[in-house]
């Protein structure tokens, strides 16, 4: 009897064998039939010696509406043939899992689309549900553009393209954007069919950015540049856009592989250049309004969509080196003269100070040769004076016209910066744009005064002041002028030219040989006297052959002077 019973062995080979011939292996999904149903779960036979149990939520939704019945063909996945009560271990989910798993391998290869629910927000993203297997949509696939607000997709059916799988560590990584970019991409591709190039059209402004505005054109975007939307000059879109707004556009540019589309609105409107040189004349003067300041001049706005440029140099007469916004400002009114018009560069050129006269102009005018101004001294230099002058203008006092008696450089140190000063006008040269002063004019030539009698060729009365060896110093009667007489100037006769025959305080006549009002001194010649005196006596008195002698003639000529000068 013990002899016919099965060992244990006996029974493991039994099995083995059967398992075999039914083509059952763990880690499989196998078909399997539902024999009951016991509360909550299912009892399913899969052709095995035992059955197993599957909780019945594992069924999703035929479990809930009662459509789970006995009878009713499974498939589910064997986990193990027998755990330790001996029954068969089995999972819906995992079945369903491995199933999901065959058809997106399939879908990944052929790069379709499959469909599952956003479930979950994660770090980085969110997870997917792809009916069983668990994917990873990162938070930049989500959409074409950042979505702030992902609510309303959640738990909705949505189209999603695989990016990437990895079966062994259970990694699947998800895309919805790629899908919607398709999806973009053949609805651009049919409006873009029906656009063409200067076709019109409508749009509504859809964002705006500081280059431009993004206009939809139903269903694909158009850029509408900041350069294209007026012919004026526009700093920010907003200035002349709001979002949600319907604008009337020109197609400018299509480019069919990008589908990228530029559009513009100043070109529906008439070119304010056309004609721009008959409008504009030079040397003409207009009124404009400044819109924009930089450090090489300013713009000005002379109508809508034309502006000129006022270079810093043509700012102003007199300030020079000066930012223009010291000058002008922002939305400033000015009045300014046409320059230059060049059209094919869209460009003109604009003079501020030439719509104001030339103020040396006007100084000259108001202000001849010889006119005696004020100024203030604004600066020192190592060559003169600059005196701030009436109408904003700089004139200029040299080291030479300081003083009459001094030299320049002691007479300059006598004035400071801010004091006011009287000067004289001497030159204006308005092409140079300077004007030359003197102060030491202002009070009368000195030297003018003192010789105003004394004439070239005159005789001169003098009082000796000072005997050396070289001759004699003399002040001349009645004037403040003083002389030089030089030893060989003394006398006619060699012997008698002895500075030492003079002395001080003594009287003596002398000739003027030269009145040199640049070098601003008299030269007197007591030998030149002498030699006039004996031409006169000779032409008066008759020559040495008529008996006299040339000592009588010259006696007589001398009491003759004497007579006279008393």
């Amino acid at each position: 009897m013990n002899a016919l019973q099965p060992s244990r062995e006996d029974f493991a080979a039994l099995l083995h064998e059967s398992l075999l011939a039914t083509d059952v292996a763990e880690g499989t999904v196998v078909k399997g039939r539902v024999v009951a149903i016991e509360k909550d779960l299912a009892v399913i036979d899969v052709g095995l010696k035992v059955e197993g149990r599957v909780p019945l939520k594992e069924f999703g939704v035929r479990s809930k509406d009662g459509e789970l019945k006995p009878g009713d063909e499974v498939e589910v996945y064997l986990e193990r043939v027998e755990n330790a009560l001996g029954e068969a271990v089995l999972s819906r989910e995992k079945a369903r899992r491995e199933e999901s798993w065959v058809r997106l391998e399939e879908s990944f290869e052929k790069n379709d689309t499959v469909t599952g629910m956003i479930f979950n927000q994660v770090k980085g993203g969110f997870t997917v549900d792809l009916d069983g297997a668990v994917a990873f949509l990162p938070r930049s696939q989500v959409d074409v553009r950042p979505v702030r607000d992902v609510g309303p997709l959640m738990s909705t059916p949505q189209p999603f393209r695989i990016l990437k799988m990895d079966k062994r560590r259970g990694n699947i990584v998800v895309s919805r954007r790629s899908v919607l970019e398709d999806t973009l991409a053949e609805q651009r591709s049919e409006l873009v069919q029906r656009l063409h190039e200067g076709q019109v059209v409508e749009g509504v402004v859809k964002n705006i950015t500081e280059y431009g505005a993004f206009v939809d054109l139903g269903g694909i975007d158009g850029l509408l540049h900041v350069t294209d939307m007026a012919w004026r000059r526009v700093n920010h879109p907003s200035e002349i856009l709001n979002i949600g707004e319907t604008v009337r556009v020109q197609i400018i540019r299509i480019n069919p592989e990008t589908y990228r589309i530029s559009l513009g609105m100043k070109q529906l409107e008439s070119d304010p250049w056309d004609n721009i040189e008959l409008k504009y004349p030079i040397g003409a003067k207009f009124a404009g309004r400044v819109t924009n300041i930089t450090d090489y001049g300013a713009f000005v706005e002379l109508e809508p969509g034309i502006e000129g440029l006022i270079h810093v140099s043509e700012m102003s007469w007199t300030k020079k080196n000066v930012h223009p916004g010291k000058i002008v400002s922002t939305s400033q009114e000015v009045e300014v003269v046409v320059l230059e018009v060049d059209a094919s560069k869209r460009r003109i050129s604009l003079g501020l100070k030439q719509a104001m006269r030339n103020p040396w102009e006007e100084f000259a005018e108001k202000h001849p040769v010889g006119s005696t101004v004020e100024g203030e001294v604004k600066n020192k230099t190592e060559f003169g004076l600059f005196l701030g002058l009436e109408g904003d203008v700089d004139g200029m006092v040299h080291l030479s016209d300081l003083d009459w008696q001094r030299s320049g450089e002691d007479a300059i140190e006598d004035y400071k910066k801010g004091e006011v000063v009287q000067a004289q006008v001497l030159d204006v040269d308005v092409d140079k744009e300077r004007i030359s002063l003197g102060i030491k004019q202002v009070g009368g030539d000195p030297f003018a005064e003192a010789v105003a009698g004394i004439r070239k060729g005159s005789v001169a009365s003098c009082e000796v002041t000072e005997v050396n060896d070289g001759g004699i110093n003399v002040k001349i009667v009645d004037t403040d002028m003083t002389a030089f007489i030089r030893r060989a100037e003394l006398a006619r006769d060699r012997g008698d030219q002895r500075p030492e025959r003079f002395s001080v305080g003594e009287k003596v006549d002398a000739r003027v040989t030269n009145v040199d009002k640049k070098t601003r001194r008299v030269t007197l010649s007591i030998k030149a006297m002498e030699i006039a005196d004996e031409k006169e006596a000779v032409a008066q008195y008759g020559s040495s052959s008529s008996g006299a002698s040339l000592g009588d003639i010259l006696a007589a000529a001398l009491r003759d002077r004497s007579d006279d000068q008393e």
